[in-house]
């Protein structure tokens, strides 16, 4: 096996570490499944014909929806993941934790506002 296949193989520690979501992973899963719900709802509006203002107002509240859970996740991130990265007891390795994690948090921001 050569080094990238170990480094497919083996498990990323950053994966294998509990996520800041974890406490209200229930609550997150029961939301996304009303959105997935919401969507097929979407789909059948399409199928059925149904009038493109009616159709258009679901997909708004199914964007607010997302808009939602993405917020609460940045939000964790930044309590839990950002938190978790200063508490780093190096001071090197702190400030390069910290930088790391801010700058996740600002991309995915940069990705939601596109």
């Amino acid at each position: 096996m050569d080094a990238t296949e170990e480094a497919v193989a083996a498990p990323d520690a950053e994966h294998a570490t509990q996520h800041g979501y974890t406490a209200n992973k229930d609550a997150y899963l029961r939301r996304l499944k009303r959105i997935e719900g919401q969507v097929r709802g979407i789909a059948r509006m399409v199928d059925e014909d149904k009038y493109c203002i009616d159709i258009l107002t679901q997909v708004s509240a199914v964007t607010k929806a997302l808009h939602a859970v993405s917020l609460g996740l940045v939000e964790e991130h930044i309590g839990h993941c950002v938190v978790g990265a200063a508490s780093e007891p190096d001071p090197a390795a702190r400030a390069e934790a910290i930088d790391a994690k801010v700058k996740e948090a600002a991309e995915a921001i940069g990705r939601l506002l596109r």
